[in-house]
């Protein structure tokens, strides 16, 4: 079996995956696209993901794509390997781990995407970042960190007092977020600071922020 990830490193839903097969302790193969040259609309990867978006995972005679959809997979298939971020043992935190993974999908990454979207990207695309855009997203994402405050002063992470999918699929945002001014909407909930810091410390996405290079050091 040879696991074999179609990405960039810079990218947010790569690096997602890239940290999740840290966490489990997996070999794989990263197979380099190249954005910038459009390699992800090309045919050879239009044939793994129809979408034309990175990443995508090949497993033997199996292909995936949707970052969460692979670090589900992989969380599950190599429950026994690595860190356990599904809670398989445990039904109630389990369930917990899903319920948190979906806010982050629903109310989360819409709200934080635009925000890195108009400070990261716009300005490799010759664009000015839109600062109405910004402001009306921060407040969003404001509205949403306030209820994960709420959350966090019960408990250490999102779903629990254990580390799970649910606070690895926030990673690759948030990171970006935090090199941007918009960062105070993180730096001004002690709770939500505390976790992030937290989250972002761990080896495994040490290791994969290394590669995300939006912003020059």
């Amino acid at each position: 079996m040879v696991l074999k990830l179609y990405g960039a490193p810079m990218s947010t839903c790569t690096s997602r995956v890239l940290t999740c097969l840290h966490e489990k302790s997996l070999d794989f193969e990263l197979v380099p696209v190249d954005l910038l040259a459009g390699e992800h609309k090309q045919p050879p990867f239009l044939a793994k993901n129809p979408f034309g978006q990175i990443p995508a995972l090949e497993e033997d005679d199996l292909t995936l794509f949707e970052s969460r959809a692979i670090t589900s997979y992989l969380a599950e298939k190599f429950k026994g390997t690595g860190y356990d971020l599904i809670r398989h043992e445990n039904l109630k935190e389990a369930a917990s781990v899903k319920v948190w993974t979906e806010v982050e999908s629903h109310r989360y990454n819409p709200a934080i995407a635009p925000i890195v979207f108009q400070f990261m990207v716009a300005p490799l695309r010759g664009n000015s970042p839109d600062q109405t855009i910004i402001d009306a997203n921060v407040e969003k994402l404001g509205k949403v960190l306030d209820i994960y405050e709420a959350k966090l002063s019960s408990t250490k992470y999102l779903a629990g007092d254990f580390y799970s999918l649910a606070d690895l699929h926030h990673l690759p945002y948030t990171y970006y977020l935090m090199k941007t001014p918009a960062a105070s909407v993180v730096n001004e909930r002690p709770h939500v600071k505390a976790w992030w810091e937290d989250i972002s410390s761990r080896p495994a996405f040490k290791k994969v922020a290394e590669g995300m290079n939006y912003v020059k050091k």
